[in-house]
């Protein structure tokens, strides 16, 4: 990024670079701990813990994890939602020079074992109703000990006792045979002298093994030292500085095992001394209860749900103003959605981007300065970014011209866990290489056009499937949808979308394509249309355009 370009921003007090960091995630945690140690550090289900108890907590478990044979370097998963013990568990596994595998609670049995296989997991930390799972696989990988906690672990009463009753309406088995390979968390904790061991931490020791979400193969395991992490929450800091250290309350709903959830909801507050509203998943009436009751004043939100909250036909009904910023991450919003969400709630979003490579955030749209809707922003502060050609990646593509989007900066990754062509395709001559195909305008804003994979070509034309989606969303009667190729045997592929109509209206094939054809070029115009109740998705919300696309070639497949 051309330091022109940053002239403008200065004034918004955001610094071109930041220092490289000379601390490590521990050591900005502790400092959080003396400034604000009686301040609340998490708020669950209206229980608090305040900074100084979360420390003390944090070094009995890490005490715990030492006595079962952690050292530094081995692997410790955690499988849980957003919880206290979550946050604790990272903490304590960091503090004894341990990495931190984030694993997803929704993990079924094959992704387990290739996870704590590949990353040599000597630990697991685990939900109690999820023990079943757990068991049914964790003897075939190299974990060692379980140590199982519950929701109901850390909430008040009286809900801690009505939880119970809960589970066994859902179904949900919290039974767990104790022995001495598998271990209670509330225990470990209860039990523990508290003094753990305190290896020498440096900034360039690995910190997390962040696995990506496995939707285009095999997933990879992401390696983040202390400096992505640390350098990631200090460009974050510095992009928000009206944000006040030990004065805000954070909105935490995008899972804490997820990249996002991991930097920009538990690491960016737990280093600044906001307290943390947790949710252990996004359920939209305790969503918006929450908002109310807690009031936020920032939350870092996925498209998702902001597209739920924008559906709702109670919205009006809700306070929402607490909420001073809405970060949009993880994955294109759509410009309609945006533009809706500010006229009903009055809050503003800023829309912004990363990568699980890149710890996560590269660009963000700037909060004082110029929004530009359906971009992604500038690049944050120590991070050069540039548009290549697709072909060979080494030429720089002129302003406007779509290409791949690279990056170079401190919050990138190390490598890739044991996978060294991987790491060597990704990272070339200190840059990454993304995958996204993006372009630049003038003053430096980027805009993400789509994955290279995603790109269809029909009749020799490429097609951006977001170029169709914006299009659908601008459309009143729909909801959701999202633009695939599918294979044409006269343009080689062609345009095929799936679609959500809005509750109580009615939409046909006929009128979409009509809508798109008065928007669009004609060779960009869906051929097929497909409506659905929901479209496949992933945690944080991405839409699954790989088994979209694997659902028509099996199709394609059964009809020759």
């Amino acid at each position: 990024m051309e330091r022109r370009i940053w002239q403008r921003f200065y004034d918004e007090g955001v610094p071109y670079e930041i220092p490289l960091p000379r601390e490590t995630l521990v050591a900005r945690m502790e400092r959080t701990v003396r400034d604000f140690s009686d301040l609340v550090a998490t708020h669950f289900f209206g229980a608090e813990i305040t900074y100084r108890e979360f420390a003390e907590q944090v070094n009995r478990f890490a005490a715990s994890l030492s006595g079962l044979g952690v050292k530094p370097g081995d692997r410790v998963a955690i499988m849980l939602p957003n919880c206290p013990q979550t946050i604790i568990a990272h903490y304590a596994t960091l503090t004894i020079g341990a990495v931190a595998v984030m694993t997803n609670p929704m993990y079924v049995e094959r992704e387990m074992q290739h996870q704590f296989r590949d990353a040599g997991v000597k630990v697991l930390v685990g939900l109690d109703h999820l023990y079943p799972r757990i068991a049914s696989v964790w003897k075939e990988t190299p974990v060692q000990h379980l140590v199982i906690t519950g929701i109901r672990d850390y909430l008040p009463f009286p809900l801690n006792f009505l939880y119970p009753v809960k589970a066994r309406r859902e179904k949900l088995n919290l039974r767990v045979p104790y022995s001495p390979t598998i271990h209670s968390f509330r225990e470990l904790i209860r039990q523990s002298p508290g003094n753990p061991p305190r290896p020498d931490l440096t900034v360039n020791d690995l910190a997390v093994l962040q696995y990506t979400g496995g939707t285009t193969g095999v997933a990879k395991g992401v390696m983040l030292s202390h400096t992505n992490l640390v350098a990631n929450i200090e460009q974050i800091t510095a992009w928000l500085p009206a944000l006040q250290p030990g004065r805000e309350r954070f909105l935490c709903v995008v899972p804490l095992f997820h990249v996002l959830g991991l930097t920009a909801v538990m690491n960016w507050p737990i280093c600044c001394g906001f307290t943390m509203v947790l949710l252990p998943r996004f359920e939209l009436k305790m969503f918006l209860k929450t908002i109310v009751k807690t009031r936020p004043t920032i939350a870092i939100l996925v498209p998702t749900i902001i597209t739920a909250m924008v559906n709702a036909p109670d919205i009006a009904k809700y306070d929402l103003t607490s909420i001073k910023y809405v970060v949009s991450g993880s994955a294109p919003l759509p410009v309609e959605t945006m533009r809706r969400f500010e006229e009903l709630t009055g809050g503003v979003i800023i829309e912004g981007y990363g990568l699980t490579e890149t710890a996560p955030v590269t660009h963000v749209n700037p909060v004082k300065g110029t929004r530009k809707p359906g971009s992604i922003g500038i690049a944050v502060p120590s991070t050069d970014a540039r548009i290549v050609d697709l072909d060979t990646g080494t030429r720089e593509q002129p302003t406007k011209e779509a290409g791949e989007l690279v990056l170079k900066g401190p919050q990138v990754m190390r490598a890739y866990w044991n996978m060294p062509a991987e790491t060597a395709e990704a990272l070339r001559d200190g840059w990454l290489y993304t995958g996204d195909i993006a372009y630049m305008d003038d003053d430096g804003y980027a805009y993400i056009v789509d994955r290279k994979k995603d790109l269809i070509i029909a009749g020799g034309f490429n097609i951006y499937p977001r170029d169709v989606d914006e299009v659908l969303y601008e459309h009143p009667k729909i909801a959701d949808a999202v633009t695939i190729g599918i294979p044409d045997p006269y343009r080689g592929e062609t345009v095929k979308v799936f679609v959500v109509v809005r509750p109580g209206t009615t939409l046909t094939q006929e009128e979409v394509i009509t809508h798109c054809r008065e928007r669009l070029a004609a060779y960009k115009v869906p051929r097929y249309v497909e409506f659905r109740a929901e479209l496949p998705k992933t945690i944080v919300g991405k839409v699954l355009r790989k088994q979209l696309r694997a659902e028509e070639l099996a199709k394609a497949a059964k009809e020759t």
